[in-house]
Order: C-alpha cells, then structure tokens, then sequence
C-alpha cells in the first residue's frame, strides 16, 4: 500500500512542477478573456485551439475551467460544453495511454510488481469512482488518468468513466461562459454532485 501511495504522491510531483514554474504565467495570459480573444485568434479553427489547451493540460498548467468557459461564450452552452467535454476527454485518454504503453516498465522498475497488480486490483474494484470523481478537482484527473493507465484500467470502462465526469464539468462552465458570469459555487456543486449520479446510471445500464 505504502509503494501504491508513493506512485501517486510521485505522479503528483510530477505534475506539479510545470505549475510552480510556469503557473503564475498561464494564469495571468489565459484569464476568460485572454482565452476568448486568443481562440477568436484562431478564426474558424478557434474549437480546435481551445481543446488543443485543454489536452496540453496533462502537461502545463492551463486553468482549465476558464477555458471551458471561454468555449462556452465563443459557442455557446451546449456546443461549447461538448467541446469542452472533448477537450477534457482527450487530455485523460492521452495520459492514460500515455502510461500504459510506456510507463508500465518504468513503474515496474521503480516500485515492483507486487504494487501494480495491488493497483490493478484497486482500479479493477472501484477505478471508475476514481476517475469519475477526479475530473472536478486540480491536480487529481492527470494523476488518476495516469495511474488507471499504469493499472491497466479496461479502456471502456476507463472511457465511460472518463465522460461521466468530463461532461458535466464541461456543460456547467460552458454555461457559465455563455452567460458571461464569474464561476459562482452552485457551478462547483453541479460539477461534483453530477459526475457521481450519471456514473451510477452508467453502472446500471452496464449490468443490464
């Protein structure tokens, strides 16, 4: 459990370090209107660069949710919420096959094997609740989308998983953003009581 535990302290580590070095410079060029004006940069393409942000995520600290709210007022709530869902998605699909194609070894190397089938196991058992409850918080999706991948997730039910908690948090802002309102707190609340329900309709539908 210890060596489990180390896994996810070192992957938060990791990706901590772009935020120390570069955060305070992304936070202040991509503010909601220094995203809007730099996506309307874009043109036509402008979509396309607001999920290009938000699947660099896995890699920089891009403010994610500001994005998404950009993408809300350049397109609207719903068209923007699905592009931010996309954006979302693509970002933990990436670092998910990211680290079961290359940092299996690495991690087999470094903790063993004993801790990896322990979190295979783990996320065997309840990695769709991990995913799921990971996307409304910093920090958490990057690390868990990593370690689902490390653990061998099964790709569908990581994907499922993975929209259940993209999509709401990316309607929620998108809405806000085509409102043109600062983030309130009914906005988090939505954002994580949401993910929850919608994964317990999936489960359901799934055992039938």
């Amino acid at each position: 459990m210890l060596r489990l535990i180390a896994v996810f302290v070192g992957l938060g580590v990791l990706f901590l370090i772009p935020f120390f070095i570069w955060g305070d410079l992304f936070d202040a060029a991509l503010t909601r209107e220094g995203s809007i004006a730099w996506m309307e940069s874009f043109g036509p393409l402008g979509w396309l660069a607001g999920i290009g942000l938000l699947v660099s995520d896995l890699v920089v600290p891009i403010p994610s949710t500001i994005i998404m709210s950009a993408l809300g007022y350049v397109y609207g709530a719903v068209l923007g919420g699905l592009l931010a869902t996309l954006g979302s998605c693509l970002s933990g699909l990436l670092g998910y096959f990211l680290c079961r194609c290359f940092g299996i070894r690495v991690a087999a190397r470094l903790v063993g094997e004993g801790p990896l089938a322990e979190m295979e196991l783990t996320f065997r058992q309840m990695g769709g609740w991990l995913v799921v409850l990971s996307r409304w918080l910093p920090l958490f999706p990057e690390v868990v989308a990593c370690m689902a991948g490390l653990a061998r997730m099964p790709i569908p039910i990581f994907g499922l998983a993975l929209v259940c908690g993209s999509l709401p948090l990316g309607l929620v802002f998108a809405l806000i953003g085509s409102l043109g309102v600062s983030s309130p707190l009914s906005a988090l609340a939505l954002s994580a009581v949401l993910p929850p329900l919608l994964w317990l309709t999936a489960r359901r539908l799934l055992g039938r």
